[in-house]
């Protein structure tokens, strides 16, 4: 019941304000958000490598229509890149990138913006032995990321994509992308969308995940569970033993800060366990959504704000 009206203060200037105003907010994003910058994320990265967990890093910023904010994105990815090779910290790490905050609303020629800074952060990805991955909005984007997806492919094969399992459209995304090499996060789905566009059901949603998860774990690229789900984490690791995959052709994701012990866990078995860690001041967003997946998540969100403010 309450998902639908925290996806909606998600974009609210006014809920904004409101919610960074109370002194506990910070201290309880920090369970969720690595920090404000460059160094605090390394720090996570370091934390998280000494317990075998890998990472992929956002940082922070979405809908930007300003070019110079969406250089400084590109900026601010390069940093980090260089400061994770710095530290011995950059082979096999990822770095998650929303085309909206390098330009893909830009008037006019927003795509073409947000494809030539990609490339940027791939070069710079590439050159420490990093990955990129290209987040997913709303389904308004779809089509455009998986036309950017396609030409960054042509000279950096390796580029991830992300696929929502609530989108009706997925299953037929997974088939086209499930091609040799491909990587491919499967997630289920956190913006409101609506009924034609998308199922609306938990039910529907996980069975969605599940046919979307058959295609990639049986085909021949490298499928990415993204899930918090212990349900869908059994069905993918039963699927990934049927198919004769390995550890390293297939890997779990988790969000920083939710079920850190079962990201362990994972680890431990000897499979592939990626975080995902977001950083820098642009929280506001992503923090109301994490709030909108989980009744939990707002429970703890609460909880913070009548012990600590």
């Amino acid at each position: 019941m309450l998902r639908a009206p925290l996806l909606a203060a998600a974009r609210s200037q006014r809920m904004r304000k409101l919610v960074e105003v109370v002194p506990a907010t910070r201290s309880v994003v920090s369970r969720f958000v690595a920090g404000a910058g460059t160094p605090e994320a390394a720090r996570v990265v370091r934390e998280l490598a000494d317990d075998g967990l890998r990472v992929t890093l956002d940082h922070l910023g979405e809908d930007t229509t300003d070019a110079e904010q969406a250089a400084t994105t590109v900026r601010a990815y390069e940093d980090l890149l260089s400061a994770l090779a710095a530290d011995g910290l950059a082979f096999g790490a990822d770095v998650s990138v929303k085309l909206s905050a390098v330009g893909q609303f830009l008037p006019a020629d927003g795509e073409k913006v947000a494809l030539e800074n990609a490339r940027k952060i791939c070069a710079a990805a590439e050159a420490v032995g990093a990955t990129v991955t290209l987040d997913m909005e709303d389904h308004t984007t779809t089509d455009s990321t998986l036309g950017i997806l396609r030409e960054l492919r042509t000279e950096y094969p390796w580029v991830g994509a992300v696929l929502q399992a609530y989108l009706r459209r997925t299953e037929q995304d997974c088939r086209d992308l499930a091609g040799e090499g491909s990587r491919v996060r499967l997630c289920k789905g956190a913006y409101a969308e609506p009924e034609e566009i998308a199922f609306q059901d938990k039910s529907e949603v996980d069975k969605s995940y599940v046919r979307c998860l058959k295609i990639l774990m049986r085909g021949k690229g490298y499928p990415m569970v993204a899930s918090h789900d212990p349900r869908m984490i059994a069905i993918a690791e039963k699927l990934a033993m049927d198919t004769g995959r390995k550890a390293d052709d297939h890997e779990f994701q988790m969000l920083y800060g939710i079920r850190p012990e079962e990201q362990r866990r994972i680890a431990g078995d000897g499979k592939t366990m990626r975080v995902y860690v977001p950083y820098g001041d642009e929280w506001y967003g992503y923090f109301m959504r994490r709030l909108a997946e989980r009744p939990a998540n707002l429970a703890f969100f609460l909880r913070g704000l009548a012990t600590r403010g």
